[in-house]
């Protein structure tokens, strides 16, 4: 009961933050698994399996306080899952973190360059098409393979890139509904044809995945009316922030410092 207990809470915690920032609940959530020494692979399939719940509930609230911008949806969730697919199957056969190091960099930059937006109020701009496509394909390969890269990468590019910051977080999202299940699906697929190896790990965990997804959905209602609320500019701050904290830590689990 208690891992149940503190799971719950966790998922409270990271369920608040991604729903009104659009990240942060794969990244809490799989650095806490990892840190108790799950494998990867067992890691990231537990965050996904919570988070086809709270994903759900988290879309249902953006969509009721009408932060989706449906003509940028499509295009980004289509691409999202198959890029979730791809990066499913291949953390199922093998170790995820080589692409870690970059992806932390990243993280870094775009921080501080929102950071920079937000103290400047610079105007939000309209996103085309056409750009968000790749754009969810990278983002799905490193959220399968990194249990939380959906929400740091493809929010922040959005809102680097001139998007407004509510309707980017609403959009990106409600779109992670479908790249979740997609990811989960895959997990299973690759459990029943044996490619997934590390599977019976999974019984081990069930209390801390059941806490992950009971805390998640006590949180995700409110992810629409936080983000609807809050003013542009102090989401903007926001995220870029957040981005920093999130690059900081990981960088610090890289590096040895945390287990």
């Amino acid at each position: 009961m208690d891992t149940f207990l503190t799971f719950m809470l966790v998922g409270v915690v990271a369920q608040a933050v991604d729903g009104a920032l659009g990240m942060a609940y794969g990244v809490i959530s799989s650095s806490v698994l990892l840190a108790l020494g799950v494998p990867p692979s067992v890691a990231s399939a537990s965050v996904h399996g919570a988070e086809v719940f709270t994903t759900a509930a988290s879309a249902s609230s953006h969509v009721l306080h009408k932060n989706v911008e449906w003509r940028l949806f499509v295009p980004l969730a289509i691409a999202g899952v198959i890029g979730g697919i791809v990066g499913a199957y291949v953390l199922a056969g093998l170790e995820g973190d080589v692409v870690k190091p970059f992806i932390i960099a990243y993280l870094a930059v775009m921080g501080v360059y929102i950071l920079w937006k937000a103290g400047h109020d610079v105007k939000p701009r309209r996103i085309h098409q056409w750009a968000v496509a790749p754009l969810g394909l990278i983002g799905g390969f490193l959220d399968a393979i990194g249990g939380g890269g959906w929400g740091p990468t493809v929010s922040s590019t959005m809102v680097g890139a001139g998007a407004e910051p509510r309707r980017a977080i609403g959009t990106v999202n409600t779109a992670e509904f479908f790249l979740t299940v997609a990811i989960s699906a895959t997990f299973v697929w690759s459990l029943l044809t044996g490619h997934w190896e590390e599977a019976g790990a999974l019984e081990n965990h069930a209390a801390a995945i059941g806490g992950l997804v009971v805390g998640g959905l006590l949180a995700a209602p409110f992810a629409g009316w936080i983000t609807k609320t809050l003013p542009r500019q102090a989401l903007t701050y926001g995220v870029g922030g957040l981005l920093i904290l999130l690059a900081g830590f990981q960088g610090l689990q890289l590096a040895g410092v945390f287990a």
